[in-house]
């Protein structure tokens, strides 16, 4: 994806002042900016509801980083976007699936992504229409199928479990066409029958079976879905901040286990404040019993995303993944 693509919705606003007054800072050793990316879904759940304590006025990361640590907070629809961000190094962290952080792993030659820590598992899914027979792959030849965006981890899962069903799927086209659209407009396309199925994530997934009699046909329980990675470059020269934003985001993570239902409301009005969508208890609660949330992450639990984006032809040589994982 070309920069010319990249359009996140930026969240604070960032002036040529608050750049100039950042370089400085960081260089005179006064304080660090810490420009962290995530996305408006539940599988995003440690960044929603750290930005709800903020809200509160009880910053979570602020007292475990350091106070001379600023924390500023942008959304994303979806992975590569944020990649982009991370190589016009306009972020410093991201919250973000596995596929876009190895496909801009392997673009840079290893140079400019690290994997720091997991984040969520599950909630993955693809929704078939409720009359639907879409029952294995070779039945979705000539259909039309939905992703958040054209690379990113679903994208990806869509293409390489139709391909492995002996179906011929290119970027533009093939048997069935793969059709990258942002996730409210694959609700209102879904409802209008201009979407055969969709291959998304939550809350996505549940509203697509709540709010328009969807089916789940293939769910992904155990697939790592976002992890946090750093800008390489960010992490080398603030290790330390990086480390500790790496430990108190392991401590959210139990937090988050530990409260299930404070971060269920946490996550619910975080979502309606910052993003104006507004979903009942009952359809978080659907969405919440299809994570894992979990700080742990393997290399070996990133391999098999290598090798479904080579499958479909985003990566064209395995890339040496040895520096990919660095957990300060």
């Amino acid at each position: 994806m070309s920069p010319s693509h990249l359009q996140p919705r930026r969240l604070l606003a960032l002036t040529a002042v608050g750049v100039l007054a950042f370089a400085t800072s960081t260089a005179c050793g006064e304080g660090i900016t810490l420009r962290v990316g995530h996305f408006p879904n539940i599988t995003h759940v440690q960044a929603l509801v750290a930005r709800n304590f903020e809200r509160q006025g009880r910053s979570w990361f602020a007292p475990r980083i350091g106070q001379d640590v600023k924390v500023e907070w942008y959304a994303y629809n979806a992975g590569p976007s944020a990649m982009e961000a991370i190589f016009a190094g306009s972020l410093d962290l991201a919250y973000v699936g596995p596929n876009p952080a190895i496909n801009a792993y392997a673009r840079s030659d290893g140079q400019e992504i690290r994997v720091i820590a997991g984040a969520v598992n599950g909630g993955s899914a693809l929704v078939v229409q409720p009359d639907s027979n879409l029952a294995a792959p070779s039945d979705f030849r000539g259909k039309r199928i939905g992703t958040p965006q054209f690379g990113n981890t679903q994208d990806v899962a869509a293409r390489a479990w139709l391909m492995l069903g002996g179906l011929r799927i290119t970027q533009t086209g093939g048997d069935a066409l793969v059709l990258p659209t942002a996730n409210p407009d694959q609700l209102a396309l879904f409802k209008t029958r201009q979407l055969d199925a969709v291959w998304t994530v939550e809350p996505w997934v549940t509203r697509l079976e709540q709010e328009a009699g969807g089916k789940v046909l293939v769910e992904e329980k155990n697939a790592v879905t976002t992890i946090l990675v750093s800008r390489a470059e960010f992490l080398s020269s603030h290790r330390k901040t990086v480390a500790r934003f790496a430990a108190a985001h392991r401590d959210l993570t139990d937090w988050i286990n530990q409260n299930p239902a404070e971060a269920q409301r946490m996550v619910r009005e975080e979502l309606r404040l910052q993003f104006r969508t507004d979903m009942a208890p009952e359809l978080i609660a659907r969405a919440w019993s299809r994570l894992t949330v979990t700080s742990d992450i393997s290399l070996e639990a990133l391999q098999r995303f290598v090798s479904s984006a080579q499958q479909v032809g985003f990566l064209h040589a395995v890339p040496d993944l040895s520096r990919l994982l660095d957990v300060p």
